[in-house]
């Protein structure tokens, strides 16, 4: 007779599980801090456009970056978006800023930008780095990942720094504007994680990794968030099922 799987005790949802490319999550316990050198493969199979949305954010960069420009990048990961920018803008004499806080995720940014002279990597929190005045500022699908009771100020922070006319050009996840939408996308989502090859395992493991971790609003949710700061310019430039990108002006 074979064996019966055993079932896991009743609140015992701490124990290790894989989500792909090697990665190990723990139930509500998702974090970066270990992901680093797998952290690109995963994101680029998990996330539609993921290189798309990259190489939009080059192309609208055209209208603000210029020569004595500085650019921004919140939560840069492992910063090849902050290289994309740098090589597409690599005739113009500008500097950037990647920062990100996880130790280990910027030192991977610090050795994947050290044939850039001009991008610096800060380790530390948005909502405390200093942020000198700029005309681009990128968030790729970070600020969902900071407390919703926190998030509207890093907002603030976003508008306080841009120069006049700058922009912000912000990529997210984000919910169905009811139930009925929601239940469509979610299931959307799960089918295209599939046909990347994760498996159902895989999927579940990282959506239990995330509860309270990643919490996305929808999308006038995060129009909300953007008019509250100041931003009356706004327009959504990108979208795939339940991913948007998003560009304010100030």
């Amino acid at each position: 007779m074979a064996d019966t799987p055993k079932a896991l005790p009743k609140g015992d949802t701490q124990i290790p599980s894989g989500v792909g490319q090697g990665i190990s999550a723990e139930n509500a316990r998702w974090t970066f801090s270990d992901v680093s050198a797998s952290f690109e493969d995963h994101i680029e199979q998990s996330i539609p456009g993921y290189r798309e949305g990259h190489d939009l954010i080059a192309r609208l960069s055209d209208w603000f970056v210029t020569d004595g420009s500085l650019t921004i990048e919140l939560g840069c990961s492992t910063a090849a978006l902050t290289r994309r920018l740098a090589d597409w803008h690599r005739t113009l004499d500008f500097r950037m800023v990647g920062i990100e806080i996880e130790p280990g995720m910027a030192e991977a940014a610090r050795k994947a930008c050290a044939d850039y002279g001009n991008i610096t990597i800060v380790q530390g929190d948005a909502l405390h780095v200093e942020l000198e005045p700029t005309d681009l500022i990128t968030s790729y699908y970070t600020m969902q990942f900071v407390r919703p009771a926190q998030r509207q100020r890093l907002y603030d922070r976003v508008y306080e720094a841009l120069n006049w006319g700058g922009e912000f050009i912000m990529f997210e996840k984000v919910l169905g504007p009811d139930a009925r939408f929601q239940d469509i996308l979610s299931t959307l989502y799960a089918d295209f994680k599939l046909d990347q090859g994760f498996n159902e395992a895989e999927i579940m493991h990282k959506t239990r990794s995330l509860k309270g971790v990643l919490e996305p609003f929808s999308t006038q949710g995060n129009l909300d968030l953007l008019a509250r700061a100041g931003f009356k310019d706004v327009m959504v430039v990108w979208k795939n099922l339940c991913f948007e990108g998003y560009l304010a002006i100030k």
